[in-house]
């Protein structure tokens, strides 16, 4: 993990390892197959402490609404940036490398996996009593959240000072969705029209029929 903040994924070597634990170079390869797989272990630790980090601010005072909740989770979510820079650009590197190690694309695919689910559970908390009443699939909402957030990982790599706060966006999503949702109520309802029907492609005995 000391590698990972320090020198990122790609730059870390083996002897990097090796020395930062005090452990034999052939261990590594001993106990976790390759480089790559302890560093990959490695860093879905860190996140996985970083997603329950941010899940705990939603176990707010019992007399907090779900708008309360949603606001602590967006303010929480961006108090992580606070942590080491080369940490997410570890994480950016070692997406950029699932594609060609399957082994590695399993492991962030479990990791994303278990983040969804648990994301759906911080789902169900903020919404409290009233989350009888989705009828979503509450990991569809999680891994809308995920993307949103995952995005604004790769912006602010490349430029914090425009990514906006926590509670700048949490402001902004809550007007646009107020708007949406107003103009919509007032909007004529508009008849749909009928889909138009595919023919049916001919047979190629048919076909062959023509031809002779």
């Amino acid at each position: 993990m000391k590698c990972l903040r320090t020198k990122g994924y790609a730059r870390t070597t083996a002897r990097d390892i090796a020395a930062a634990s005090q452990a034999n170079l052939a261990s590594i390869g001993y106990h976790f197959g390759s480089k790559e797989a302890l560093l990959n272990e490695a860093m879905i630790r860190i996140f996985k402490r970083r997603d329950w980090k941010v899940g705990e601010t939603t176990r707010a005072p019992e007399d907090s609404t779900p708008l309360d909740r949603l606001r602590a989770l967006f303010v929480a979510a961006f108090d992580v940036f606070d942590a080491p820079r080369p940490l997410f650009v570890s994480f950016v590197e070692a997406v950029s490398q699932a594609g060609y190690s399957e082994e590695l694309r399993g492991q962030l695919a479990d990791h994303y996996r278990n983040a969804r689910r648990g994301a759906a559970g911080t789902v169900i908390a903020i919404l409290g009593p009233a989350a009888d009443r989705l009828h979503s699939d509450p990991e569809v909402v999680a891994t809308f959240v995920m993307a949103l957030f995952d995005g604004l990982v790769l912006q602010w790599l490349l430029d914090p000072d425009q990514v906006p706060k926590g509670e700048e966006l949490m402001t902004a999503i809550m007007e646009m969705t107020a708007l949406i949702s107003d103009e919509s109520a007032g909007a004529p309802k508009r008849r749909s029209r009928p889909r138009a029907t595919k023919r049916p492609a001919a047979r190629s005995s048919r076909r062959s029929t023509a031809r002779a």
